[in-house]
């Protein structure tokens, strides 16, 4: 018994394994997908799958195929045996076959030739995704003698009952048109004929199609513009996105701008409100991009009431995710530099955060500073302080830098932000400090000189104090722009009353001439600068006369030439100051009666400090022109495939063009009201309306009811008819007398309902007790239909 049962055990077992290894066996792609790269005998066993006779076969060697394709392993040495397959019975092996034919045509065209017939005879396969692939490979065998086929099987497609198929036939146009630009009439009259179907699922494809083949052809869009627009909400959603960009150029190319009547009302064209109510639902769509395509359709058809209507679904999209808050800050710095009161009110949603990458921070900063205004200035301000701690050397300057540009829209926010800078000077970080430097400069060039009413070179208390600051920490600040900004506000803002050099100007000269020959070439410039214009206002001084002479000297031999061009020119314009230091330095020997102009002090002074009276603005946009869905906008680089929109036509095309039998809405059959009693409101059809015609269904000699109890009744005797075939002829009489007092009746309700409308309130009560008395005596049952 224990030796049956421990065999029957192990035969069981066995059968299991045998079951599962058999059920499995299409799973070894997962299990050992390593085995598919070993070159021993991969190549002899795919082939030998391939000319089985076995399907599971063949789908095992076709799926092998696929795995390799996806590590990018070349496996066209298979094509003549993968095509021998692509008329398999199987759905599946067919399937695989497609891919594989699609990849690899283009290498092996003459192979691909000879299984045309077979794609061509798909086409007609009752299996409309076999159809649709069939119509995929051709398209995408890149040959040109076959483009008559391609367009054929397009021009098959477009016209098939399944949508499916006339969306692949759709994207197939613009691969022919690639393939051969002679189509280019014939891919037309196909678009034209696409673009009126009415299915949701093809439409996107059409519209893909049409920015392919023919973007500038907008007049077929005329008669099809108010079907598309009501389609919006039901196509797919990357159809959605298509769809909207080729509407919102029509609009731009077609119809007149929305603007302000003298009453001070927005008037828009009527397309133009048909377009956004039609768009407005997919602010609620799942996708970023269908959200962010109408955005971009508001905002430049729209009149501006409407622009307020983006904020919240643009507020949705930062939730999402990190690349996608990317993308919808872009957006939201466009728009706000235009609107910022549309989005001012939510600046908190732009605040930073330290897991943020650094463009997502940088957009933010500059978002920031777009939005503040006097209400919500400190607390702005307050982050960007905040934000000078960040690690990444970039953020900082920005922030920086943003603390200087709050002054210029909030003028209070001066004497904190000069505080806050030279804190910062005495920092160590060396970009922290040069940003400082580079910001402080810029406030002395502008607001300080404007607030303290005096103009360059004459200096204010508060631009002294901060360059002295500057001057005592020039050996500790190593940026070289840093270094030239601060050397240049010593050399502008020397003059003491404008008469002598304040006592530390020297100092840094000196400072600058030690370690001239290693700094950098912007620097150097600087300082020799700075020696002329301190000989201008201390000529005597023989000490610095020979540090000025030391300066010229390296600076003629400098190995750049705008260093030696600098330094031969302020030798020349200071020689009628200080003859003998300037002519030596330049290699001049000095003579009596020399040809040429020679400038008088106060000229030397003029040109030096006075030379350049505007200020540049450092805060220059390379995005002021972008537009709203560009990849520029995102990058920071422009890019060729950027969007254009067209400009507004003046007075726009005619509406009568986007007339079409679709928009006629169908005539509802008008009903009259009969006069109202305390029983109902009896609804009689319009006299003006025919009656049916006599046919299989209304049979000849019936009479057409003209009230609901006439057409009871005809139920009525359509029953009583049925009986008096089965009861005689009494029965029969009974029915004739019973239809005369029904008629009578009627008549008399209908003089009754004349007579209600022209008597007064008074008579008509009575009328009414005398019509409830008729009911009563005709006991009829729908006394509610009165």
């Amino acid at each position: 018994m224990a030796s049956t049962f421990t065999e029957n055990a192990s035969r069981l077992g066995q059968r299991i394994q045998e079951t599962i290894s058999e059920h499995t066996r299409e799973m070894n792609l997962a299990r050992s997908s390593s085995s598919y790269l070993d070159a021993d005998d991969r190549g002899r066993n795919i082939r030998k799958q391939l000319d089985s006779n076995s399907d599971r076969e063949k789908l095992d060697a076709m799926k092998r195929l696929i795995a390799l394709i996806s590590k990018g392993r070349n496996v066209s040495e298979y094509f003549a045996q993968v095509v021998k397959n692509v008329a398999s019975q199987n759905l599946e092996i067919r399937k695989l076959v497609y891919i594989y034919v699609l990849r690899y045509a283009e290498q092996e065209p003459d192979l691909a030739l000879l299984s045309i017939n077979t794609f061509q005879k798909d086409l007609n396969d009752s299996n409309p995704f076999i159809r649709a692939m069939a119509l995929r490979v051709l398209s995408g065998i890149r040959v040109p003698m076959v483009g008559n086929i391609v367009i054929l099987a397009i021009k098959k497609s477009a016209a098939d009952l399944s949508p499916y198929v006339r969306k692949v036939a759709a994207l197939a146009i613009p691969k022919c048109y690639q393939l051969d630009h002679s189509h280019l009439p014939s891919l037309i009259q196909v678009i034209t004929n696409m673009l009126s179907d009415t299915s949701p699922l093809s439409i996107g494809s059409v519209a893909v199609a049409f920015e392919a083949v023919c973007p500038t052809r907008l007049d077929l869009i005329h008669a099809r513009y108010r079907r598309l627009c009501k389609l919006l909400v039901e196509v797919d959603e990357w159809g959605q996105i298509d769809l909207l960009n080729l509407l919102l150029r029509y609009v731009r190319a077609m119809l007149p701008r929305p603007s302000i009547s003298s009453m001070g009302e927005e008037e828009a064209d009527k397309d133009i409100r048909l377009l956004l109510s039609s768009a407005e639902p997919l602010f609620q769509s799942r996708n970023p991009a269908v959200v962010l395509a109408v955005v971009r359709v508001f905002w430049y058809a729209g009149p501006p009431s409407v622009h307020g209507k983006v904020v919240r679904p643009l507020l949705r999209l930062l939730q999402i995710s990190k690349e996608t808050e990317r993308v919808t800050l872009s957006y939201i710095s466009i728009l706000a530099r235009f609107e910022p009161t549309l989005f001012s009110p939510h600046y908190v949603h732009f605040l930073l955060f330290s897991d943020d990458p650094r463009p997502v921070k940088a957009t933010k900063i500059k978002l920031l500073i777009q939005l503040i205004n006097y209400e919500n200035h400190q607390v702005i301000f307050r982050e960007f302080i905040e934000y000078t701690d960040d690690p990444d050397d970039d953020i900082v300057a920005k922030c920086i830098n943003a603390i200087g540009a709050c002054i210029k829209i909030v003028p209070e926010l001066l004497q904190q932000c000069l505080t806050v800078l030279t804190t910062v000077i005495e920092s160590n970080h060396d970009v922290t400090v040069s940003n400082a430097v580079l910001v402080l400069k810029h406030l002395i060039q502008t607001q300080l000189s404007q607030i303290s009413g005096l103009q360059v070179p004459g200096p204010s208390q508060p631009s002294v104090n901060i360059i002295t600051s500057l001057a005592r920490r020039i050996d500790d600040i190593h940026h070289p722009q840093a270094r030239a900004c601060v050397i240049w506000l010593v050399g502008q803002y020397c003059a003491n009353e404008g008469t002598a050099a304040v006592e530390w100007a020297p100092d840094v000269l000196r400072k600058a001439a030690k370690g001239f020959a290693q700094e950098d070439d912007s620097v150097k410039l600087q300082v020799i600068t700075l020696a002329a214009k301190l000989v201008v206002l201390d000529p005597v001084n023989h000490t610095l006369g020979l540090l000025n002479q030391y300066i010229f000297s390296l600076a003629r031999y400098d190995l750049n030439y705008d260093v030696r061009d600098r330094a031969r020119m302020l030798s020349s314009l200071l020689t009628g100051i200080t003859p003998s230091v300037f002519a030596s330095a330049s290699g001049e020997e000095l003579a009596e009666g020399r040809s040429g102009v020679v400038l008088r002090s106060e000229q030397v002074k003029l040109v030096l400090f006075n030379g350049k009276t505007d200020v540049e603005d450092r805060t220059n946009d390379e995005q002021e022109n972008a537009t709203i869905g560009a990849l520029s906008i995102v990058t920071g680089k422009s890019s060729l495939s950027d969007p254009i929109l067209p400009d507004w036509l003046e007075q726009g095309v005619e509406s009568s063009l986007r007339d079409s039998p679709d928009d006629i809405p169908t005539a509802p059959v008008p009903l009259s009201f009969s006069s109202a009693s305390n029983s109902g409101v009896r609804l009689v059809p319009n006299s003006t309306i025919a009656p049916p015609v006599s046919g299989p269904s209304s049979p000849a000699g019936r009479k057409w009811a003209n009230n609901l109890d006439d057409f009871f009744n005809e139920e009525d005797e359509s029953d009583g008819e049925e009986s008096d075939e089965s009861e005689g002829g009494d029965d029969e009489e009974e029915a004739d007398e019973e239809d005369k007092d029904r008629e009578e009746e009627q008549e008399e309700e209908e003089e009754s309902d004349e007579g209600r409308i022209e008597q007064s309130d008074e008579s008509d009560k009575d009328d009414e007790e005398e019509g409830g008395h008729r009911l009563n005596d005709s006991g009829s049952e729908h006394k509610g239909f009165r």
